[in-house]
């Protein structure tokens, strides 16, 4: 799914899971199937560095500003993915 296509629907948990998946994938250069978005994000090495730019990719796809620390206090992608979706509800 393109950010673009993301951009045009109302933001659902599953929708945004699935986006994040990919761009964790992404990130990992792997595929997506092997992203389990209930997983504690630790599993997957992810560092600050890859925080921020993922926190910069949430702003641009989803017009919503988040700290890097969400991605650790929310624990996996399906937490984050229900947080963003309240984030965007307000």
């Amino acid at each position: 799914m393109s950010e673009t296509d993301l951009a045009a629907y109302r933001l659902t948990p599953d929708l945004v899971r699935s986006w994040l998946v990919e761009r964790v994938a992404d990130y990992l250069r792997c595929p997506a199937e092997e992203i389990d978005a209930d997983a504690p994000l630790t599993e997957y090495g992810l560092d600050s560095v890859y925080a921020f730019a993922l926190c910069g990719d949430i702003e641009e796809t989803l017009g919503l500003t988040v700290e890097p620390t969400l991605l650790w206090e929310a624990d996996s992608l399906a937490a984050v993915a229900a947080e963003l979706v309240a984030l965007a509800g307000k």
